[in-house]
């Protein structure tokens, strides 16, 4: 196709387009904090379990000689923040909060991955003030990979003078001590810096963590005598001190919370922090930078999770085994600030500079975003392990699910030594000697039970991802190493689910909506077009010419099957079928569907299984096709075909509004005026009475699949409505544009959206 820029300049975030914006800065695996559309830092989820809603007392603020007050260095604190959940309790009147300080009167936000940008102003500052934050992340091989993986983010407060007259200021960064899990906590002072730290608390060595930021500039001073108090004091005391302005040099004392003297009103220990404060002046035209390091250091986590799996388990990252501690993170990045912030930007000018229209550039940059947030965990070995995303508290949905992650095209061309791990993952730990594989995986890594089926999706979809990864890397030693495993896979999934190798899954088979399809379907039957096309191909590379003969006629089968069976002359289809299988009877079967009422059955006599989807147009209908150009493999299906199947879900089911749609599954993802792609819909009027769980709802990571395949066929116009109603949708005042939610915040499939770059 040929791409046209558009004329659309990157998005600015202004006014109510703040209220949820919430940009992750940290390293993949290694847990992050937030800075939000004013500038405020947020989020702050170190301990390798999400957080949401830890935010903390940390903030800069500038105080300008002869300016009546103080103001801190973010915007207005948006409104839903009086009664909301990411600001303590609401209820209770946000005690002990710097809410309530004075503020710029206006901010703007815009990013280019890996960087943020808020610029403040106020009528009664006369400085240009700036905010870049940022985190390293740099494309390519090991070393890439691990530093972009550092537990590290920069916070650079950037001033200028533009008038007439000599302004004299005070710059502070200060921040209570968000480690503190017990009374032994403590604060101290470096040079120009300030350490944050929780010591191990004896047999709970999950308590054990520490923080530090850090100034370069030679006039920094450290204080780490907050004032110790009941009720208010010590934020108040330390208000007072900002406002004074121009600071003396500070204590490099440790200062210990929790004793005695430190209990405010309730008989909680009060909270104890640290600051440093830096003097400048600026000449008329004059510019100055201050930047602000952080780093942290948390040995090993306990992990938890919703849904089952991976509860109480213990996690070491990956940063754990490479450094000592955090003195060792902390000088490794400041040695390497320079060149790792170089490089950052190198990587950020390349990926906005792609001849492709904005939209689709921001779509694909803001979700790398996934990359840093707890969504990722990396273990001590290297190893990655993904959350589906996050919740809460929690992780949501464990193991680097396989057909989720199907979807996600990122890691794969930006860090292939990672993705690579995943494979090693999938077929050398996760697969048995059946060459079944659980399409979740434990943590720590270690070989699963096999106690429950696997996912057809996933399982296919992982022998295309290999062919990938091999391409990628051109290494044949390494597909030398996954493909007995590879072909043992596809074996099991013939045995499975075709058993009579007629080319077509017939036998129920799980898949990513948690349910299994009985009977061939469109979506899972191209997974197999593919999987075994790149089974071809891998054999015969490896001079397994046998292998490489009976793939190919299975996947001459499987392409004519697909073609003329499953082809209704729109767009394919489903043909239920739950008669006469191996599986036997569905209300015994080993589903999560359940059939324990009486109503159940009466629509299973009726209508077949509960959660199909029949004559319905599926939006993944050809998933597989998608997943196997992604993975330059090619499928063999008729792209005609294809094309009219994207065709037909775009006319079907693109909706550029919500409000006459019924949902009754989970509509916070699209509701109301808002547009969006949902997951089917039944042109011809058959809808089944229960249809497959999640159908009426809409995925980012789908809708960025289908406009992703649609732009690959040159539908330019239809891909484009898609990808313009889900920014609608995360344009900052409901739904964080950095953050896409599914089963989770930071959802992986949303990292489909890294295929506009591949077409």
């Amino acid at each position: 196709m040929q791409k046209k820029k558009s004329s659309v300049a990157k998005s600015v975030r202004r006014g109510e387009n703040l209220n949820r914006v919430a940009f992750p800065l940290g390293g993949i695996g290694a847990g992050c904090f937030c800075v939000e559309g004013t500038g405020m830092p947020s989020h702050f989820q170190l301990r390798h379990n999400p957080d949401l809603n830890n935010s903390p007392n940390v903030f800069a603020a500038l105080k300008v000689e002869g300016a009546e007050s103080a103001l801190v260095l973010e915007g207005p604190v948006p409104k839903w923040k009086a009664f909301g959940l990411q600001s303590g309790e609401p209820g209770l009147g946000l005690s002990g909060k710097n809410l309530g300080l004075p503020r710029f009167e206006a901010a703007e936000f815009s990013s280019e991955f890996p960087f943020a940008k808020i610029k403040l102003s106020d009528s009664s500052i006369p400085l240009k003030t700036e905010i870049a934050a940022w985190s390293p992340f740099v494309s390519g091989g090991e070393k890439e990979a691990d530093d972009s993986s550092l537990p590290v983010a920069a916070l650079e407060y950037a001033f200028e003078n533009p008038t007439g007259e000599t302004v004299e200021a005070t710059f502070s960064f200060n921040a209570e001590n968000f480690m503190k899990t017990n009374k032994e906590a403590r604060v101290e002072a470096l040079p120009r810096g300030i350490v944050l730290t929780q010591p191990p608390d004896g047999e709970n060595n999950f308590a054990e963590g520490s923080f530090v930021f850090w100034c370069d500039d030679p006039k920094a001073q450290a204080d780490a005598k907050w004032f110790r108090g009941g009720w208010f004091d010590p934020i108040t005391m330390l208000w007072k001190k900002i406002n004074s302005g121009v600071q003396k040099s500070g204590s490099s004392e440790v200062q210990k919370s929790g004793s005695s003297e430190v209990q405010n009103h309730d008989g909680g220990a009060a909270s104890s922090g640290g600051s440093v404060f830096v003097p400048f002046k600026l000449k008329p035209g004059a510019k100055k930078t201050i930047k602000i390091c952080c780093a942290w250091y948390v040995p090993r986590g306990k992990i938890t999770s919703y849904f089952g799996g991976c509860r109480d388990v213990t996690h070491e990252p990956w940063y754990a085994g490479k450094f000592a501690g955090l003195k060792e993170v902390a000088e490794y990045f400041a040695e390497n600030y320079k060149d790792l912030r170089k490089r950052s930007e190198g990587f950020a000018k390349r990926f906005y500079s792609a001849d492709l229209p904005i939209e689709f550039i921001e779509a694909a940059g803001n979700n790398l975003s996934i990359l840093k947030s707890p969504t990722m965990l990396r273990q001590k070995d290297g190893r990655l392990w993904c959350w589906e995303g996050c919740g809460e508290k929690a992780g949501s949905c464990h193991g680097t699910c396989t057909h989720v992650w199907n979807y996600a095209q990122a890691l794969a061309h930006l860090f292939p030594s990672l993705e690579r791990t995943l494979r090693e993952t999938e077929f050398l730990v996760d697969q048995d000697g059946r060459g079944h594989q659980n399409f979740r995986a434990w943590l720590p890594i270690a070989p699963p039970d096999h106690k429950f089926h696997a996912a057809a999706d996933g399982q296919l979809g992982g022998i295309m991802k290999l062919h990938r990864e091999w391409k990628i890397s051109g290494d044949l030693k390494f597909l030398k190493k996954m493909w007995p495993a590879a072909k043992k896979s596809l074996e099991y999934c013939i045995g499975t689910w075709d058993p009579e190798r007629a080319g077509a899954l017939v036998e129920p088979h799980h898949n990513t909506y948690d349910i299994e399809f009985w009977g061939p379907d469109g979506m899972c039957q191209s997974f197999y077009c593919g999987a075994l096309a790149a089974a071809v191909a891998m054999a015969t590379a490896m001079g397994d010419h046998k292998a490489a003969a009976e793939f190919g006629a299975l996947h001459a089968k499987s392409v004519a099957f697909m073609e003329n069976e499953l082809w209704n002359g729109e767009y394919f289809i489903q043909k239920v079928r739950w008669q006469g299988l191996r599986a036997g009877d569905p209300t015994q079967a080993q589903t999560f569907e359940g059939y324990g009422s009486p109503e159940s059955l009466e629509i299973l006599k009726a209508e077949g299984p509960k959660y199909q989807y029949g004559n319905g147009c599926l939006s993944d209908g050809v998933l597989g096709a998608w997943i196997a150009w992604c993975c330059g493999v090619d499928a063999g299906i008729d792209p005609k075909k294809i094309r009219g199947h994207l065709k037909a879900v775009f006319k079907h089911n693109f909706r550029a509004t919500l409000k006459r749609h019924t949902n009754t599954q989970r509509p916070g993802f699209a509701l109301g005026d808002e547009p969006g792609l949902l997951l089917c819909s039944w042109p011809r009027g058959d809808k089944p009475s229960l249809p497959f769980v999640y159908c009426d709802e809409v995925f980012t990571g789908i809708e960025y699949q289908v406009a992703s395949h649609l732009l690959s066929f040159g539908m330019t116009k239809e891909a484009l409505a898609i990808v313009r109603a889900i920014r609608a949708r995360y344009d900052g005042r409901y739904r964080n544009p950095y953050d896409e939610y599914e089963c989770g915040h930071w959802y992986g499939r949303a990292l489909a959206s890294y295929a506009f770059v591949l077409v």
